[in-house]
């Protein structure tokens, strides 16, 4: 079993490391498969709320998510099995960027890849099991127990949703570890009459935040954010390029391409960049 383990997890870490350097390298392969929320509510492209998990931006970013599969991954694997190991992450990945997703679902520009989501359902999986687990960090000299990096975690993410300061995929942190708690459950539902306590402290904040933002949902205090009616979105996101000439509308978009890169415009932008940039060839 650990041998079966060992191969199945550096098969996974392979297969990762070389989707992510063919995405390096061909911004048309990464751009076919990273998650978009245009692509997958518009476009249906649902095969990018796997495919993205499986891209990263950089190698350092790759690094430290199969580091820390790598870490946690051993344990797990060795509890619940192959089978279930990949059920725990795939399923983690899945339902992190349907939160995403969720969330972001009016924020058509929105885009993230990584598998983040995934190895922190993993993470959190390890912690269900192994609550009491000391965990150390190289720039830290102190070892905390697993269940209170857990709780860190869970309330560093609802801040970052909240605050949407950084470049960070938090919702999908949160979706994946929240993921990972109910799978591993669901698996191995001893583990809750084991360890009800600290899988009650992760879990609540959590859980009572998703039922806060979807009944509240003015606490995401975003200006394109999915709680603003369509209408309301569409005046505050949208240019109407058509009520421009058409070397405004030029400029604007070559302004909006260099200040946040061609990938990140909307369906619609691209499009009418795209019939400008026909009009000068002709």
């Amino acid at each position: 079993m650990a041998i079966l383990v060992e191969v199945s997890l550096w098969v996974l870490i392979t297969i990762t490391t070389i989707v992510s350097w063919q995405g390096f390298r061909n911004p048309a392969y990464f751009d076919k498969y990273l998650f978009e929320v245009e692509k997958i509510t518009i476009d249906k492209q649902y095969y990018r709320l796997l495919s993205a998990g499986f891209l990263h931006t950089s190698w350092l970013h790759l690094i430290f998510n199969m580091v820390a599969l790598y870490i946690f991954s051993v344990g797990v694997g060795h509890i619940l099995g192959i089978v279930n190991f990949f059920t725990v992450y795939l399923g983690s990945m899945l339902i992190g960027n349907l939160l995403a997703l969720y969330i972001h679902r009016r924020h058509e520009d929105y885009s993230a890849v990584g598998a983040s989501g995934a190895v922190s359902g993993v993470i959190f999986s390890s912690i269900c099991f192994m609550p009491q687990a000391e965990i150390s960090f190289y720039f830290i000299p102190y070892t905390i127990p697993a269940w209170a990096f857990g709780l860190f975690f869970v309330l560093v993410s609802i801040y970052g949703i909240k605050k949407q300061a950084d470049n960070i995929g938090h919702e999908a942190h949160l979706g994946g570890a929240l993921a990972g708690i109910v799978i591993s459950i669901f698996l191995s539902p001893h583990i809750l009459k084991l360890n009800y306590f600290p899988i009650l402290l992760m879990s609540v904040p959590a859980i009572t935040f998703l039922l806060l933002i979807a009944y509240y949902p003015s606490m995401l205090l975003l200006p394109n954010h999915w709680y603003l009616t369509t209408k309301t979105a569409k005046e505050t996101l949208k240019t109407n390029y058509d009520d421009l000439d058409d070397e405004t509308a030029l400029n604007e978009l070559l302004e909006k391409v260099s200040a946040v890169g061609y990938y990140n415009l909307s369906k619609q932008e691209k499009k009418k960049l795209e019939e400008l940039a026909k009009k000068i060839e002709s």
